[in-house]
């Protein structure tokens, strides 16, 4: 691990505690443009709960039934009940994106897929940092550049996290979210950071277009992500 991952796995709780960690929870809101352009519910405090060494994740809700949880399980997503019952599935959703009605809206195997996928990128970052199949490079000091393999669902194959070099804390993490559409380059900035149980996390995350220089646009705010509660199960 270079200087820069290694400051940023102390920040969030060191390299022992992410390699004890089986499981996370947390608690959730989300809201933003990208809600409203695919005719989507906002998340108001719902729950997620995955896998640190691998891509399952659980949301609940998903929509707007309160009892219906959308799981990924690697590339594919179902719906199921508070029985856990499986209603409804889709086998290797990344295939369906972004075209056809998905321009026009989503439906809840569609947030499935993405929230999931997406919250499981960003809540178990530094487990990504050591993960041995995604190729992490430093660029410059502070600003990492990773490569991440097919297997892993997330926003694109080459993606970089800029760390505030003293603190190793995550400043902005920059991506193209290409199950929306490959001209979806965001800018995804952290505002700020909680602890629980004496682990620090990001609290607070906003995503906006990002410039052609690699810099947040002041709107429109894309997503914007609360995160209310967070622990680690081991």
């Amino acid at each position: 691990m270079n200087q820069t991952m290694e400051k940023a796995v102390d920040a969030y709780g060191g390299k022992e505690t992410w390699i004890k960690a089986r499981s996370l929870e947390a608690e959730f809101s989300a809201r933003g443009l990208a809600f409203i352009l695919k005719r989507r519910p906002q998340f108001r405090r719902a729950k997620v709960s995955m896998d640190t060494s691998r891509p399952f994740s659980r949301i609940t809700p998903i929509g707007r039934n309160r009892n219906i949880s959308g799981v990924l399980d690697g590339p594919d997503v179902h719906l199921e009940n508070a029985s856990n019952e499986v209603l409804q599935e889709r086998k290797n959703a990344r295939q369906y994106f972004p075209g056809g009605r998905r321009l026009l809206y989503w439906d809840d195997l569609d947030m499935a897929y993405f929230a999931n996928y997406a919250m499981w990128n960003y809540l178990t970052l530094p487990a990504l940092l050591m993960r041995k199949d995604i190729i992490w490079n430093e660029i410059e000091a502070g600003l990492l550049e990773a490569t991440f393999p097919k297997e892993i669902p997330t926003h694109n194959q080459r993606q970089r996290f800029r760390f505030e070099q003293e603190t190793g804390l995550l400043l902005q993490h920059d991506y193209t979210a290409e199950v929306i559409s490959c001209l979806a380059k965001a800018a995804h900035v952290v505002l700020d950071h909680s602890e629980s149980e004496e682990l620090r996390f990001t609290s607070l995350r906003r995503v906006t277009p990002r410039s052609a220089k690699g810099k947040p646009l002041r709107s429109p705010t894309l997503i914007e992500i609360t995160i209310h509660d967070y622990h680690l199960i081991f």
